[in-house]
């Protein structure tokens, strides 16, 4: 029963992604095939958020890979406390598809308690929601979690800002079909969690998904990760692969268009119409301007993303592997903006002096 439960879930889940056409399991290359067996094993099921990176299968390993060493693989944090993170993150980002998942998925390894239950977990959720911002990070008071913790809860924090654009962009507000009823899609996502349970529970190894793609040098912005081996090294693979993805079809002008307008973010909305990025993409060549749209407003604003951003990105000649390899670049860039500062407040802090 469990099993054809999932079998149909997969379906329907994977008629949720819009804009590009993901690849159906089993119908991929090698390594889109490697990387679906493996959240299958380790999440369960083949996840939306995820599976929606397919058209580019390398940038389908690199979401998957910070996906697994952060919230799925055994480390020093508990399930618990990364999925209640993971939540408070994507209630912040307006992400209500990741709120509804992962909200059931914490309730399901608590009892239904959520975090509200254990103190020390409430402060840890509220230190995630105030990193939304760089003012708010420097606010913190006191750190509420030990040191050895820092590196798997920010690459818990920067996979969620990166997931929440991704999701924005290419998933509906809820895994469900709109027209379903709300107590009718609550039972389901209860059923869904109590089956997926003993999976979620499961001891994973930290590392195991390390090879599907190739080793990279750290950047300078992750030093906060160097804390865990398997979280360093799953995000120097991953921002080395999507880096290099994203120059085959985003100019040098695009690229740079978005760096310096990240630079300069501290987390605040831009804006509540999109005026603010038509001014920001007017210095760009009239062929660039889709692209560069598209980029900003994924890293700054993805609640922002219309059909017709993306009809545009199209009749500027933008595949399904574009369009994944252009939003996934400027979602990891902007998650690793909060990363940096997040780190910096956590390091002003006597317990965080020193090495991380």
């Amino acid at each position: 029963m469990a099993s054809v439960f999932l079998r149909a879930a997969r379906r329907s889940s994977l008629a949720q992604i819009r804009y590009v056409v993901p690849v159906r399991p089993g119908a991929g290359d090698g390594l889109v095939n490697r990387v679906y067996d493996q959240i299958e094993r380790d999440f369960g099921m083949l996840a939306p958020p995820i599976a929606l990176h397919s058209p580019a299968p390398d940038v389908l390993a690199a979401a998957w890979l910070m996906l697994r060493e952060t919230l799925v693989a055994t480390g020093r944090v508990d399930r618990p406390t990364k999925e209640a993170v993971g939540t408070a993150v994507s209630r912040g980002n307006a992400c209500p598809y990741c709120v509804e998942v992962h909200s059931a998925t914490l309730d399901g390894l608590t009892g239904g308690a959520g975090p509200v239950a254990d103190p020390g977990r409430q402060q840890v959720v509220a230190w995630a929601t105030n990193c939304a911002t760089a003012s708010s990070a420097r606010s913190l008071v006191r750190v509420p979690f030990p040191a050895g913790h820092a590196a798997e809860l920010i690459g818990v924090v920067v996979t969620f800002h990166y997931l929440n654009r991704m999701v924005n962009v290419f998933l509906r507000e809820s895994p469900f079909p709109s027209g379903l009823p709300a107590p009718a899609r609550g039972g389901l996502l209860r059923l869904l969690v109590r089956i997926l349970r003993p999976v979620t529970r499961a001891p994973r190894r930290p590392g195991e998904a390390a090879d599907l793609l190739p080793a990279a040098a750290v950047p300078e912005d992750l030093v906060w990760a160097a804390g865990s081996p398997h979280v360093v090294d799953a995000f120097a693979r991953a921002a080395a692969t999507v880096e290099a993805a994203v120059a085959r079809w985003a100019s040098a002008s695009v690229r740079e268009l978005v760096r310096t307008e990240l630079a300069g973010w501290n987390g605040e909305p831009p804006g509540a119409s999109r005026a603010w990025v038509s001014d920001a993409v007017s210095g760009l060549a009239a062929a660039d301007r889709p692209a560069g749209r598209l980029a900003l407003l994924t890293a700054l604003a993805s609640y922002q993303v219309s059909p017709a951003v993306v009809d545009d990105c199209r009749d500027a000649g933008l595949t399904d592997e574009a369009l994944i390899e252009l939003t996934s670049w400027a979602s990891l860039l902007a998650a690793r903006r909060v990363g940096g500062w997040t780190w910096d407040s956590l390091r002003s802090h006597r317990e965080f002096s020193g090495k991380p």
